[in-house]
């Protein structure tokens, strides 16, 4: 079964305690743990040690690094510690990330901050002032740069305990999540289709009239807002004025007759009287042509005024006693 592997990055001499503590705790979660000094990494012929630390960091799922008070073995690139050169291969190479700095290393770096331009000054903790200025190039990063002061081992092996747990428990969440976004994409790859097929087929098929008229008003906004205004159970479209009459006389609705006299405003109107209640349909005459063919409308183009219902409550008059 494959198990996560973490490499404990720091100076050894000062540190080996705070690293062996670590290599206890992390084997006992189950984990491997990947220490130079236990001989964890393999080394070959051709190149230098450190070169193999930096490659073994590039198949391990976590690294944690130390910043302790010594500088410790100094690369032969960038002017840099080995350890140093290890975080930066890390994030480098996207790795999750855990930074400690011993709690007096971390106050007193808040003193370099104010002193750096001061060459001459001396600090208590630290035995080169290079190990601040890589302490300043982590904070400046902009991701992984969360950095936790720590006294003793058992200061790291605490939070890397609740952070761990907090992966597995966003893992479990993610896992529960899988069908769901594997639905959307299903869904979203499907509209793209459509779209693609709208699209060739208005553009590269314009002779065709009749087939492409079918497709686009399986999606019209009219048959859209009947199917959800009027909760239409089944899917249906809409070709002219006609299909759409027989369609609300099935659900109930009488179109209104109006008198010679009224005045023509565009809207043919329907009504549906059920329960004392009384529904009131309103629907644009301009989503029809001369030959009451329905016209295509862009949804970007649609206006709710097109089709419209309301509802009021039916007022049922009492009849008046009878006299005797």
């Amino acid at each position: 079964m494959a198990k996560p592997r973490i490499f404990v990055s720091s100076t050894f001499y000062d540190l080996r305690q705070v690293r062996s503590d670590l290599d206890i705790f992390i084997e006992n979660l189950g984990y491997v743990p990947v220490r130079n000094e236990e001989g964890d990494i393999p080394y070959g012929k051709d190149d230098a040690l450190e070169e193999y630390c930096y490659k073994e960091i590039k198949a391990v799922d976590v690294l944690v690094s130390i910043i302790g008070g010594r500088f410790g073995s100094e690369s032969r690139k960038n002017n840099s510690s080995v350890s140093q050169i290890e975080l930066r291969t890390a994030l480098k190479e996207n790795k999750q990330v855990y930074i400690f700095i011993e709690k007096n290393v971390l106050s007193e770096y808040e003193t370099y901050l104010l002193n750096k331009e001061n060459a001459s000054l001396k600090y208590k903790y630290v035995d080169d002032i290079r190990i601040y200025q890589f302490i300043e190039e982590v904070k400046n990063l902009n991701t992984n740069n969360n950095i936790k002061g720590f006294e003793i081992a058992s200061d790291i092996s605490r939070y890397l305990k609740e952070q761990f747990a907090g992966l597995f428990q966003r893992f479990l969440e993610e896992q529960t999540r899988v069908k769901e976004i594997s639905l959307i994409r299903n869904l979203e790859k499907t509209a793209q289709t459509l779209n693609k097929l709208v699209n060739f087929l208005s553009d590269e098929n314009k002779g065709q009239a009749e087939e492409i008229n079918k497709i686009l008003m399986i999606n019209h906004p009219l048959v859209e807002s009947i199917r959800t205004q009027l909760s239409v159970p089944y899917n249906f479209y809409i070709e002219g004025f006609l299909d759409m009459k027989e369609l609300l006389e099935a659900r109930g609705f009488k179109e209104t007759d109006f008198l010679p006299w009224d005045i023509d405003n565009g809207i043919s109107e329907w009504t549906k009287t059920a329960n004392r209640k009384k529904q009131i349909l309103h629907i644009s005459d301009s989503l029809f042509d001369d030959d009451k063919k329905l016209k295509f409308i862009k949804r970007t183009e649609w206006n709710d005024e097109f089709f419209k219902l309301s509802e009021i409550e039916e007022i049922v008059a009492e009849e008046d006693d009878l006299p005797f």
